[in-house]
């Protein structure tokens, strides 16, 4: 594939209808085409790198069976709309905060109040009722957050503590109003009348994308670089891929390398999209002689990688919840953490405190090695061309180890560290069995 005729469309759902786009560049990031192309600018752009949630959207994806934190066939995850790459929305759901309005639409009655023209979502109401906006830059974004979790809560039929709510907009800036009452909005719109995203068109448009979908390959417009966007679905499809491409830059949430368009303005040329691939997704227990192993596919989320972690170490929960953002760690990966090698990357030390192997793959080739042996400079690493990460694997036996987890910042939540630190022991009463520092 060389040319732009090759192109396929990238279909996703957006305002109660699928859409098709097919011409700008594959890092034109989702934020460009909504307020220039879609001309829906309520999402704002504040500092282009994913830090001050003002572009916050949310992206829905078709929910697995058995997802617990499914919202009625939904996937629903905030992420930042300012480097999420167009063409990585491919057969999912793009909801922005002016979606909220019409959730309104054909009620009698919505936030409490007589439907109409201006009727607000229970989210956006409560954030009236609390004075929770000032100059209303970042306001969209802190509704999206809210919205969210409002969903998410509804479908659990709970509500969440103003600590949860915190944890929720650790992504989003407000330097007008502070957080109280933010945080009070985000506990009064539970006192409204609910108002429920009807999921059943989205999921229906969603499955009908996904019928005979065998992956997406993306071009440039003609006449610009024939830069490709590969989005293969199979495990297999994207080992050879990497293979055949070995030049090819490997995207997951584009959370470091959409700063390297944005603010660098680097051109990534072929790019290969692992995000579709299900099998890279997949977090696990495998046993094997030794006594088991968490297997965290490297194109699962930080947010279920650590989640998965915590579960069975529970003293990294700080850690965890101070690991970038929500939306950030939604978008971004684990195995993308630790193949990128960035000495601000909080996964590797927590992970090589817990003697985790990497598996490397390339083509049918299949290999590991210990994390510690993965690094061998600033920014290098011992990957092949045309090789990626397959996996991480923790093994359990380090359940038997006291761990721990620290994170120094200049502020506490989303902020790069100034230091990092994973300590794990173990005692046979006061002997040091062993110790990794």
């Amino acid at each position: 594939m060389s040319t732009s005729q090759n192109s396929q469309p990238i279909r996703f759902f957006h305002r109660g209808e699928v859409v098709e786009v097919q011409g700008p560049h594959p890092t034109r990031s989702v934020l460009q085409w909504l307020r220039e192309d879609a001309h829906c600018t309520g999402t704002k752009e504040g500092c282009n790198e994913g830090d001050c949630g003002a572009c916050t959207v949310v992206i829905g994806e078709l929910a697995e069976a058995g997802d617990t934190e499914a919202v009625n066939g939904l996937r629903l995850q905030t992420v930042n709309a300012c480097i999420q790459f167009l063409p990585s929305l491919h057969g999912k759901a793009l909801f922005t905060v002016e979606d909220l309005k019409s959730q309104c639409a054909g009620k009698s009655a919505c936030a409490g109040k007589p439907a109409g023209p201006q009727s607000l979502h229970p989210v956006q109401q409560a954030m009236v009722e609390c004075h929770g906006s000032q100059c209303g830059f970042c306001t969209p974004g802190i509704v999206m957050t809210l919205w969210s979790a409002y969903e998410h809560h509804q479908q659990q039929g709970s509500e969440p503590t103003r600590q949860q709510l915190a944890d929720e907009l650790s992504g989003n800036l407000c330097r007008c109003t502070g957080y109280r009452p933010i945080l009070d909005a985000g506990q009064r719109m539970f006192d409204l009348p609910a108002v429920r995203l009807d999921t059943a068109p989205v999921v229906a448009a969603l499955q009908g994308l996904q019928a005979g979908n065998a992956g997406l390959n993306y071009a440039a417009p003609q006449g610009l670089r024939t830069d490709f966007f590969h989005a293969p679905r199979t495990l297999a499809d994207l080992a050879s891929l990497c293979e055949a491409k070995p030049k090819a830059r490997i995207v997951a949430g584009s959370t470091d390398v959409g700063l390297w368009v944005n603010k660098q303005f680097r051109d990534l040329g072929d790019m290969i999209y692992v995000g579709d691939v299900a099998e890279m997704k997949r977090i696990e227990v495998r046993p094997d002689a030794e006594g088991g192993e968490l297997y965290i596919g490297a194109g699962a989320s930080l947010e279920s990688a650590w989640s998965a972690l915590v579960q069975r170490w529970p003293s990294l929960t700080d850690v965890w919840l101070r690991f970038a953002s929500t939306p950030i760690r939604h978008a971004g990966t684990m195995g993308g953490n630790v193949a990128n090698g960035s000495p601000i990357g909080d996964s590797p030390p927590v992970l090589m405190a817990l003697d985790a192997q990497i598996e490397l793959r390339k083509g049918e080739r299949v290999r590991r090695m210990p994390l510690t042996e993965f690094y061998l400079d600033y920014m290098k690493n011992q990957l092949e061309p045309g090789e990626f990460v397959q996996a991480l694997a923790v093994p359990l036996a380090a359940m038997q180890r006291q761990v721990r987890g620290y994170k120094i910042s200049k502020r506490f939540d989303c902020d790069i560290s100034a230091l990092c630190a994973g300590f794990a022991i173990e005692l046979d009463g006061e002997i040091v069995q062993s110790i990794r520092l």
